[in-house]
């Protein structure tokens, strides 16, 4: 467990974790937690500022959520957390100023930028100015969220000629408990999926390996939540608290996981310097450079770096990325977190998965073949937890 000082006094930090050696608690602060803010001391006591102090500090270090939609399944999601140097890059939102709920936007758009385009976004939280002005740079069919500020909604009135949809949700709104769909004259009933994750979701560890990180209960939360709302069959790629590839609507459960295994790795390929050092003609627009990344990093890079080609692109023609630098790249890459709407059949989707630096993963289990499955786990030191409940969504 993690205590944020609202402070950055080397003092009181020494003191409160003095009084509190020995209790498990780590004691931060405010600046180490990437939360470091002034906070107006307009109470009367001592005390009411440092109310003040702590209910700043909870709104900084809260994690709003976002994701980005295209027809029935998210093609990202995530939470708000602070964007480092190679991410603002890869996400086109540097030199802007960031919000935690525009962190949260950046990154779910940025899992897989090329299926967000003409995204509808979903927001956890009221849309601030800082989050409408990742979205103003992006194409993008509609927002929803519980409201908007006043700078927020000008901004987004302006996108599509006016024409942009903006919906605001009552966040209170409780749906009906039992859905009905009319299909060919059959009524189909069904209860609403309103199952909620906790630590008790990830209790029945089944491999050798049983250390599961905060790290990785919170990526496989989040694996979990968006499986909730996917096509199926489902799998989902999640590091860093974001979702980074999303296999939807498979009939075979191992093409899923090398669908969003694919694009687990393009995430990971868009760190490469190479890629991140691209150089982009200035009248190149950001849809333009995001399918050039892509068809860059893939077997068929010739399309755009061949001769007459290049030129479109790029101020000077890039050197390819080599299948030997891509092989050695992603052989690095470790922490990747894997969650599944059903179970594994086979052991081939770990073999799979663990290429792509998975190393904790979380599915419902009941296979026949359960046992092969921990096994080829147990082989490569992944923790894997059954959490007993299938999450199809048709």
């Amino acid at each position: 467990m993690k205590l944020i000082l609202a402070s950055n006094n080397a003092g009181k930090v020494i003191e409160f974790r003095e009084i509190l050696a020995g209790t498990g608690i780590e004691v931060i602060p405010q600046r180490e937690a990437d939360c470091d803010f002034e906070v107006d001391e307009t109470g009367e006591t001592f005390e009411e500022n440092a109310f003040l102090k702590a209910e700043a500090a909870m709104k900084a270090t809260g994690l709003p959520a976002a994701a980005s939609f295209k027809h029935v399944s998210p093609a990202g999601a995530a939470l708000g957390l602070p964007l480092d140097d190679t991410l603002k890059k890869m996400y086109f939102v540097e030199g802007l100023q960031l919000s935690p709920l525009a962190c949260a936007y950046a990154r779910a758009r940025g899992a897989d930028r090329m299926s967000s385009f003409g995204d509808w976004i979903a927001l956890s939280d009221e849309c601030d100015e800082a989050t409408a002005k990742v979205i103003q740079h992006e194409v993008s069919d509609g927002v929803i969220a519980p409201g908007y500020s006043a700078a927020a909604l000008a901004i987004l009135k302006t996108k599509r000629k006016g024409g942009y949809n903006i919906v605001a949700i009552d966040p209170s709104y409780q749906p009906a408990p039992v859905e009905h769909k009319d299909v060919f004259g059959i009524t189909f009933e069904q209860g609403r999926n309103e199952l909620k994750f906790g630590d008790d979701t990830f209790s029945n560890i089944v491999t050798r390996n049983r250390a599961l990180t905060d790290e990785q209960k919170r990526d496989l939360t989040l694996c979990l939540i968006a499986l909730k709302y996917t096509q199926s069959n489902s799998v989902c790629y999640a590091q860093g608290g974001q979702l980074i590839g999303v296999g939807a609507g498979q009939q075979s459960r191992i093409h899923c996981t090398r669908l969003a295994g694919n694009k687990a790795d393009i995430w990971q390929l868009r760190h490469h310097p190479k890629v991140l050092g691209l150089p982009f003609r200035p009248d190149v627009s950001r849809p333009n450079r995001d399918n050039a990344i892509d068809v860059y990093i893939s077997d068929e890079w010739e399309d755009v770096l061949g001769d007459g080609v290049w030129a479109e692109t790029f101020t000077t023609r890039p050197e390819p990325l080599t299948p030997a630098e891509k092989k050695e790249w992603l052989s690095k890459v470790t922490g990747v977190c894997l969650g599944s709407d059903a179970f594994f059949p086979f052991g081939d989707n770990i073999e799979r998965a663990r290429r792509s630096g998975v190393t904790a993963i979380v599915e419902p289990g009941g296979s026949i073949r359960d046992g092969q499955v921990i096994e080829t786990c147990d082989k490569y030191g992944i923790v894997m937890a059954f959490n007993g409940i299938r999450l199809f969504h048709h």
